[in-house]
């Protein structure tokens, strides 16, 4: 079975702090080596802080002041990287990776967005405030084994549920709005690719299609017209071939319109544009749509060609019989059901068509499933937001 899905993790930072307790077993001693390790590391974050500040608030005048920010910034990032995982192995604290800085747009969306950066500006004020701290654990810690030793456990828990604090309130996301902004933007993106691409597949349709289809008819048309007086049956052969091309090059516009916007879902819907979809299907397919109303323009376009290139997979791929169409409203969320009885193993992994719907799914806050055990069948779940109509 394979999935894919867009969904935010949990968040690891809400565990309880450990009791304190007077026992010398493998945590107390994770959280001594822990506290011994903090007066180097709080060295070494304190000097790349006032290094980074120093230098680029120095060539802030310059046209490379910034830049060095925002890369000193990045570098923070990595920093408060390395305390997360220093406090998962010896302080068992576990802290969701903040979101990744986007990276589309340009250097100056870039820069702006690295200046900014809440995660990066949360570090340096980690790093500013832990050196006086890196001295006093490392100091306790050190004395307490010769000298605090039976008193050791509890200054030991002590210490490091205050490190286990600091850890989680200035290294961890700022909060789950944070995380959906990144998504978002990486989404938006997205759907910047996907048009540029369907706007280059539609000229390459026009250009080797239609547009070649018509150049021909009208040469033949003007080669018809030259014998139109001298050789009428010749000409009238010719008429009749390019009327067969009109036919054909008509075809081909109305292939290329359904594949922009189809007709019937604007004036009908999505109960019977999918109807019509299903009907091109090669097994026959049972259609099953429960809509209270019609949602949002771009909503029902996206659903549309979801299950079309759904019903498409099957055809070409599936070797089934027979397969499902399900439409159904779950409060603020639409949901899609595409299934059929063949041979299974689609995996989104292996190929870029079912990476690229869960790609503009996601893009939209949307959601998409494949279950597809070898030899029993596929099943396609995607849920969509619903947006009402305007």
């Amino acid at each position: 079975m394979s999935t894919s899905s867009s969904a935010p993790l949990a968040t690891g930072g809400d565990r309880p702090l450990p009791s304190v307790r007077p026992a010398f077993d493998a945590v107390t001693w994770r959280e001594i080596g822990h506290l011994l390790a903090n007066l180097p590391m709080s060295l070494i974050g304190f000097v790349y802080t006032v290094f980074m500040i120093s230098v680029s608030g120095g060539l802030a005048v310059t046209a490379v002041g910034l830049p060095l920010l925002a890369a000193g910034l990045l570098g923070m990032r990595a920093l408060g990287r390395a305390e997360r995982v220093r406090a998962r192995l010896l302080l068992g604290t576990h802290v969701d990776e903040p979101s990744a800085i986007p990276t589309r747009g340009g250097f100056f969306p870039w820069l702006w967005t690295s200046l900014k950066d809440p995660v990066g500006w949360r570090a340096v004020l980690y790093c500013a405030i832990r050196l006086p701290w890196g001295v006093l654990t490392f100091t306790i810690a050190l004395t307490g084994l010769f000298v605090l030793w039976p008193v050791l456990p509890y200054i030991a828990r002590l210490l490091a549920n205050a490190d286990r604090a600091m850890v989680r309130g200035l290294l961890a996301p700022s909060d789950e709005l944070e995380r959906r902004i990144a998504e978002l933007e990486s989404g938006r993106g997205v759907v910047v690719d996907t048009a540029a691409a369907d706007l280059r597949r539609i000229e390459r349709d026009l250009h080797d299609g239609a547009q070649a289809r018509l150049v021909n008819l009208a040469m033949g048309l003007g080669l018809a017209k030259e014998k139109l007086l001298e050789d009428p049956d010749t000409a009238a052969a010719m008429v009749d071939e390019a009327h067969g091309e009109v036919k054909l090059a008509l075809q081909e516009l109305r292939d290329l319109a359904r594949g922009i916007h189809p007709a019937v879902l604007t004036d009908r819907g999505l109960d019977a544009a999918l109807s019509s979809v299903a009907a091109r299907c090669t097994v026959p397919v049972k259609v099953s749509v429960d809509l209270p109303g019609r949602p949002a323009e771009a909503i029902e376009g996206i659903a549309y060609f979801t299950v079309s290139e759904l019903l498409q997979n099957v055809s070409k791929h599936a070797r089934a019989t027979a397969a499902s169409v399900e439409v159904w409203r779950d409060g603020r969320r639409l949901l899609l059901r595409v299934a059929d009885d063949g041979v299974g193993g689609a995996d989104p992994g292996r190929g870029t068509g079912m990476a690229g719907l869960a790609e503009r799914l996601s893009a939209v806050d949307g959601v998409f499933v494949v279950t597809s055990p070898a030899g029993g069948g596929t099943t396609v779940t995607a849920e969509l937001p619903w947006r009402d109509r305007g």
